[in-house]
């Protein structure tokens, strides 16, 4: 885990077409001390990381992000009042690695919508 207790894994469902995963955010990480003080925000690249770090665990490879796209940041992930996700991935494999559709939610909120490309760590 790259940011040390950000957040927790609570369940990972891991199916043939789409790995869904039940994650809670810890609202009093350092982070959020300062993203942003009295209103905190989860930040975008710390929800990219946890879902290349989800997609890591299902495939069991360490992997690089190659490219992303059509990254839409829905709504806010306030983590004092939403800390509960759901995040959905379609892993894909390809010949250079890994390819992943994501949706994140909290309650019946999309929050965030990317597509991700990855190659295997060397």
């Amino acid at each position: 885990m790259q940011l040390k207790d950000f957040y927790t894994v609570n369940d990972l469902l891991v199916d043939d077409a789409v790995t869904t995963a039940q994650i809670t955010i810890n609202k009093d990480h350092d982070i959020f001390k300062g993203h942003f003080p009295g209103n905190p925000v989860t930040p975008g690249v710390c929800m990219m990381q946890i879902i290349k770090e989800l997609t890591e665990e299902v495939v069991g490879k360490k992997l690089f992000m190659q490219s992303s796209s059509n990254i839409k940041f829905m709504a806010i992930i306030n983590p004092e009042k939403t800390p509960d996700l759901e995040i959905q991935l379609n892993i894909t494999e390809t010949e250079t690695g890994y390819k992943v559709k994501n949706t994140t939610r909290f309650e019946d909120t999309v929050a965030l919508k990317l597509s991700s490309s990855y190659t295997e760590k060397q």
